[in-house]
C-alpha cells in the first residue's frame, strides 16, 4: 500500500536559521496522524513542504505516492493553513462557491451540511468574521471536496469547545471513511483524542513518533487529592512514578509518570472528597524524549 506522506532527510533553513532538519517521515492510508510540538518547532515549515508552498534546502517529500512538487497532488488535498487570510469584502457563501466551481465536483449541499455543523454563518462579508468564524469558514473550505488527504495546522484555534467537539467526530468520519488526516496541533488532548499516531517534533527535529497508547504511557499529569482528613505523607512516599510529592493536612499533591494506578489504590485507603488531575503538559513530554536520548 503506497504511503500517503513520505518524507527522506526533508530540511529547510531559513537562512542560517533552521526550519526543519533530516525529516524521515512515513503516513500511512487511513490514519489520523497528530503533528505535536510548541509554536516555532517546524509543524508549519513541513505542512508548507509537503504542499511544495515552499522549497526544501535539501530532501524530498511524496505525497499521495506523487512527488510534492506534482501540481495535480493539490487537487487531492484539503489544507487548512495556520494563518487564514480572509479579509474580502464578499461574503462567505460567495467565496465558498468560487472554490466550489474551481475544484468542481462539490455539492452545495455538503457546503451547506457543513456550515450547519460548524454552526457558520454564510451570509457575513468576509472581513468582518471574527477569529473563530473565518477559522470555521476555513474548515468548511478544506472538507468539502472530501479529498484524500487532508492537512490541518492548528484546526481548533479560535473554536468554541461545542465547535470543538463536532470538528473532531468530523475528523473520525474522515478515518472510517478510509481518508487520511495529518493534524498539526500545540495542544496534546485534541490531538490524542483522535489519533492513531503522533509524531513529536521540537526546534525543527523530529523526537518521536508514538502510537497514542505508548505517549499516554509517558504522560507527566499533575495531581491533587483532597481528603475530608490529614493523612499521612508516608502512605505515598516511594510509590512508582510519583514524584514532587506535598501532603499538607488533608491535600496531597504530586506529579505521576505513567499510569496512576499504584497512586489511586493508595488514595482509595482514605475518603476522597476532591480531585484535580490537569492536563499532561507537553513540554515535560518533550523533556521525557530528551531524557531518554540523552
Amino acid at each position: 500500500m503506497t504511503a500517503v506522506v513520505e518524507t527522506e532527510g526533508l530540511t529547510k533553513f531559513y537562512g542560517r536559521r533552521r526550519g526543519l532538519e533530516d525529516l524521515n517521515l512515513t503516513i500511512q492510508p487511513g490514519e489520523v496522524f497528530g503533528y505535536l510540538g510548541p509554536n516555532g518547532a517546524g509543524k508549519t515549515t513541513t505542512l508548507r513542504l509537503l504542499l511544495d508552498v515552499i522549497r526544501p534546502t535539501r530532501g524530498t517529500a511524496r505525497v499521495l505516492g506523487e512527488s510534492s512538487r506534482d501540481p495535480g497532488v493539490r487537487r487531492r488535498v484539503g489544507y487548512l493553513p495556520g494563518e487564514l487570510a480572509l479579509e474580502g469584502r464578499e461574503k462567505a457563501r460567495d467565496y465558498l462557491r468560487l472554490l466550489a466551481r474551481v475544484r468542481g465536483g462539490v455539492s452545495w449541499h455538503r457546503v451547506e451540511a457543513l456550515a450547519e455543523r460548524l454552526d457558520a454563518d454564510l451570509g457575513v462579508p468576509m472581513r468582518k468574521l471574527s477569529k473563530g468564524n473565518k477559522q470555521k469558514i476555513g474548515l468548511i473550505q478544506a472538507f468539502m471536496h472530501e479529498p484524500e488527504f487532508l492537512i490541518l495546522d492548528e484546526p481548533t484555534a479560535g473554536l468554541d469547545p461545542l465547535v470543538q467537539q463536532e470538528f473532531l467526530t468530523m475528523v473520525r468520519e474522515v478515518r472510517t471513511s478510509g481518508r487520511t488526516v495529518l493534524m498539526s496541533s500545540h495542544m496534546l488532548a485534541e490531538v490524542e483524542s483522535v489519533s492513531d499516531r503522533v509524531g513529536i517534533v521540537r526546534d525543527g527535529r523530529l523526537v518521536a513518533v508514538e502510537n497514542v497508547t505508548a505517549l499516554r504511557e509517558k504522560a507527566v499529569r499533575r495531581v491533587e487529592f483532597h481528603f475530608d482528613a490529614p493523612v499521612p505523607q508516608e502512605a505515598f512516599a516511594g510509590l512508582p512514578g510519583v514524584r514532587e510529592l506535598r501532603v499538607e493536612g488533608a491535600a496531597l499533591s504530586c506529579t505521576i509518570d505513567g499510569r496512576p494506578d499504584a497512586l489511586i489504590k493508595a488514595a482509595a485507603k482514605y475518603t476522597v472528597v476532591h480531585l484535580v488531575s490537569a492536563e499532561p503538559d507537553l513540554e515535560e513530554i518533550f523533556l521525557t524524549y530528551y531524557s531518554e536520548e540523552s
